[in-house]
């Protein structure tokens, strides 16, 4: 079985996040993005790939929209209303309430500001948006009989999803835009363990580690407060919701405590729409702004007022967070053309800008930046880059694969030299097959298909069993011993000695032909057809130092109570001894759980035995032979690794 993924946009990019998949049979469209680059027809995906006829509604079973940002969905009003596609389109309940009011900001500035044609209408997104089915997060909604989906909280914006979507025995999880670290009013990304076959994952900041938030945080406090103070304006470019909320939070909280009054304008009409999106979905922030949200409203803000656009010849210094957060259009660029040539003023930019962008020059550091075909802009003024994004870095894609446990990772919404670094990690690291596609580039990733079996319930019972008698004893401190000692002890112990989260069980595989396949003990099969049973056995040998694990027997006080009764004539016998220590240190360890016995020569424990070397057997001297059959190998595991320890003070 195969899962195709075709990027028709992200792609070795960041921007126009469109991905086309194909699993179970199931067509689905991940994402209906544009491209802030472009201004042309290259601004929307190529959706003629998937149909040259334009019957999309038949190709495709169904739209998800991961988020509310423009490079997610800003193509959707054009490809359902222009395109003609009439099939349902999924996102969330914050997603869909604010996806129309970005969308007709977008469609304004396109049409009546820059006079383009061939463009959607604000008719076009409400019919659009009454094809939008709401979901709520961990809702697994039935799209037919066979093709489910459950949305997870991805943090980044306000109603941002992760979209697990699973046919039949194939899974996939598709994140959109993430962050794996909590803000001032949004919670971390999470997902359950769904061990997907694919993990298609946005990798915007692939190559990068953010240093610790707090010191992000002083350090943009600081660099707005020395501007101000020197006579200088602050442009912040930010898109509508999300960062936007994050820093006005955080200087408004700032301006506070310092008692500032130097005015912050915030880009006019937002912060009411803004107020009343996270009035309305307070469900979604995090913790904090929840238990304060009934007594204060934290978007209520004292400092922050209404811009207005006669405020940009007022003398005296100000602060403007001002849209978009890319400066490729809006109240951003304006004040951006009005303040780049006095040096006494900074931009910061908080987040990625992408290519071609008049953001993305700004940070290139070029000197003079040509805005259109009339207009170019000398930069004189500070250009500060302060990582405010709220995209997951190296380190956030590398938790969320452990999180979610994919078998295969495909790497999307990035650049093309980072994803490369990104995805050598993560197939050194946890040994994975990892893609990187470019547009229109097709990955087809074979999946494994699971075969049923029975198995009888007392069959499982007695491997757990064993499985138990296996494991270290979890039972609680003895009364001399403290439980923070007890914590230690157990973290000391090695890997292979701590519980494991699988069972393995064994036995032999029945197929009759027109019956399921059944899984039986072995002896119960050999039994019926009468084969004859092989014993497979493996034995090791365990060193240690002779000298040394004298001098630790006459320390001790078991031997020591017995020392008087020994001849001291006698011959040492250091192969003994080794059993002594080993069977007190096993009975310790496991004897509360499975028998042991002791023998003058041996320590036996089921099948497995710990003996000394007989004399016909060519050993170096200090060594214990440590065999088992194959059936006991868990136990064995268990066994070796308390002989280890019991012998590491001897080396």
């Amino acid at each position: 079985m195969t899962i195709q993924v075709v990027p028709l946009g992200a792609g070795q990019d960041v921007g126009r996040s469109c991905i086309l998949i194909t699993i179970g049979g199931k067509n689905i469209m991940l994402d209906c993005g544009m491209h802030m680059g472009f201004n042309d027809e290259r601004r929307f995906p190529d959706f003629s790939y998937i149909s040259k006829t334009g019957d999309f509604t038949e190709m495709l079973d169904c739209v998800i929209i991961s988020h509310f940002h423009l490079d997610h969905c800003g193509a959707l009003p054009f490809f359902t209303e222009m395109c003609g596609y009439d099939g349902p389109i999924y996102m969330t309940h914050p997603t869909k309430a604010i996806c129309p009011l970005l969308l007709e900001d977008y469609r304004k500035i396109s049409v009546e500001r820059k006079g383009e044609r061939n463009f959607f209408s604000s008719a076009n997104i409400k019919d659009c948006m009454k094809k939008v089915i709401a979901v709520n997060l961990h809702q697994t909604i039935m799209v037919d009989d066979d093709l489910e989906i459950c949305a997870y909280y991805a943090g980044h914006v306000l109603g941002a999803a992760m979209f697990y979507i699973r046919v039949g025995e194939e899974s996939l999880v598709y994140t959109g835009d993430y962050n794996m670290t909590p803000d001032r009013h949004l919670g971390s990304a999470w997902i359950d363990k769904v061990r997907p076959d694919v993990l298609i994952t946005e990798s915007t900041y692939a190559t990068t580690i953010r240093d610790s938030k707090r010191s992000r945080e002083r350090d943009f406090l600081k660099k707005v407060h020395d501007c101000v103070a020197d006579g200088g304006n602050v442009i912040i470019p930010v898109f509508a919701l999300g960062r936007a909320q994050e820093l006005c939070i955080l200087i408004e909280t700032y301006w506070e405590r310092m008692d500032l009054k130097v005015p912050i304008y915030f880009s006019t009409g937002l912060t009411e729409k803004a107020n009343h999106f996270y009035r309305l979905f307070i469900n979604w922030t995090n913790e904090k702004i929840k238990s304060t949200f009934v007594h204060r409203n934290m978007f209520d803000f004292k400092h922050i007022k209404p811009w207005e656009r006669s405020f940009i010849d007022l003398p005296g210094p100000m602060v403007v967070f001002a849209t978009p957060g890319m400066l490729h259009s809006g109240t951003s660029l304006e004040l951006f053309k009005k303040w780049a040539p006095n040096p006494k003023n900074m931009i910061i930019m908080p987040g990625y800008c992408v290519a071609g962008t008049v953001g993305s020059k700004v940070l290139a550091g070029e000197k003079k930046i040509q805005i259109d075909n009339f207009t170019s802009v000398d930069v004189n003024l500070q250009v500060k880059n302060l990582s405010f994004s709220a995209h997951a870095d190296a380190k956030g894609i590398m938790q969320l694969i452990r999180q979610c446990e994919a078998k295969n990772v495909v790497l999307v919404h990035g650049e093309k030299s980072s994803m490369g670094f990104l995805k050598s990690r993560i197939m050194t690291e946890f040994g994975i097959p990892c893609f990187d596609p470019a547009n229109g580039e097709t990955v087809s990733i074979e999946t494994t298909h699971v075969i049923p079996i029975e198995m009888s319930a007392s069959l499982l019972k007695r491997h757990l069993i064993r499985q138990s008698e296996a494991e270290p004893s979890m039972s609680p401190p003895s009364s001399g011993e403290s439980s923070d000692d007890s914590t230690e002890a157990k973290r000391s112990l090695p890997a292979e000695v701590r519980p494991k989260d699988t069972v393995l069980i064994q036995g032999m595989l029945v197929i009759d032909e027109g019956k399921p396949i059944r899984f039986e003990e072995a002896e119960e099969v050999l039994q019926k057809s009468g084969l004859a049973k092989h014993r497979v056995r493996f034995e090791v040998r365990k060193a240690y130092n002779a000298t040394a694990l004298r001098a630790a027997v006459e320390e001790a006080d078991y031997y020591q109570s017995i020392g008087s009764q020994e001849d001291s004539s006698s011959e040492w016998n250091s192969d003994a001894f080794a059993l002594d220590l080993v069977y007190v240190a096993l009975q310790s360890a496991i004897g509360n759980h499975v028998a042991l016995a002791r023998d003058g020569s041996a320590i036996v424990v089921r099948s497995i035995r710990i003996r000394a070397p007989s004399v016909t057997e060519v050993q170096e001297k200090g060594g214990l032979m440590i065999g088992w059959d194959y059936q006991d190998e868990d136990l064995a595991t268990r066994i070796l690794s308390v002989v280890t320890l019991a012998l590491a003070s001897t080396r």
